[in-house]
């Protein structure tokens, strides 16, 4: 399976697409050759963006506007079927940045989800890296699964996703230099990973609790980890006007910590 180029162009039958309405209400919706989409906005053919480019906009049936647009990844993130609560991409973009990885890492998930974190370092590898994603639940792995395939026709090459004890790893061949942890007891999976990583390695462990990200970090010292670092990441949108500039009513603020460390030589 080749790597799936960014969609450039004319809108295609087969694709998903993103629709703005006025109040920029988004809805994610797959192009269907003679299909027809329904919202509260009254229903919408789909044949007229077919062979359209990107920006076009089109009526429903009682006179709504939508705009249709390919989908961003945080897009689709927050909108795709879940099994396991979602990664937020405001977490995910930090994990991404503080965790170091980029194209040829060889990551290690340990709790894979609905698939919106693998998502994202499948994105940040590439093919020349690796993705190994765990999950102790198959029902989640199949709503990951399906996710990824939606995004890139299939499982890529360079994700291995398996259900099962991340820290079956330490008994096996592969050896990792990125490792994150979105699991309730990230702290128990230190011992294998003295085995399944090379000194320089970065640990990224996802909780949402102040009482689970103090075992976690206390866990990583105790096991001669450095360079130790916990944050959180808010994220607050302004509304922008010509007569006022402010924040909106709402944001998305805590949910969750976000700790890093380095393996040493010792």
């Amino acid at each position: 399976m080749e790597p799936v180029a960014a969609p450039r162009g004319p809108l295609r039958d087969g694709e998903r697409v993103l629709l703005l309405d006025a109040k920029d209400r988004r809805y994610l919706v797959t192009l269907r050759a003679g299909g027809t989409w329904h919202s509260h906005g009254g229903a919408l053919a789909l044949d007229p963006l077919i062979g359209a480019p990107e920006g076009t906009a089109v009526q429903s049936a009682s006179g709504m506007a939508f705009t249709a647009f390919r989908p961003r990844l945080a897009d689709v993130a927050l909108k795709m079927p879940r099994g396991a609560q979602v990664v937020y991409p405001k977490d995910a973009a930090a994990i991404v940045m503080e965790a170091d990885i980029g194209a040829g890492s060889r990551v290690l998930e340990a709790g894979t989800g609905s698939g919106a974190l693998t998502l994202a370092l499948l994105r940040a590898t590439g093919p020349t890296g690796r993705v190994v994603s765990y999950d102790l639940r198959g029902e989640f792995q199949a709503t990951a699964r399906a996710n990824i395939e939606e995004v890139h026709g299939g499982v890529p090459p360079w994700l291995d996703l398996r259900v099962g004890d991340v820290r079956d790893v330490a008994s096996g061949p592969d050896r990792f230099d990125r490792v994150i942890l979105d699991l309730p007891e990230p702290w128990g999976v230190l011992p294998a990973l003295d085995a399944a990583t090379e000194p320089g390695a970065i640990v990224c462990g996802y909780v949402p609790t102040t009482v689970q990200v103090q075992a976690f970090v206390l866990a990583l010292a105790a096991h001669g980890w450095l360079h130790l670092e916990t944050f959180e990441v808010l994220h607050r949108s302004w509304h922008v006007t010509e007569r006022s500039v402010r924040p909106d009513h709402r944001m998305v603020a805590h949910t969750g910590f976000v700790t890093v460390g380095r393996r040493t030589a010792g």
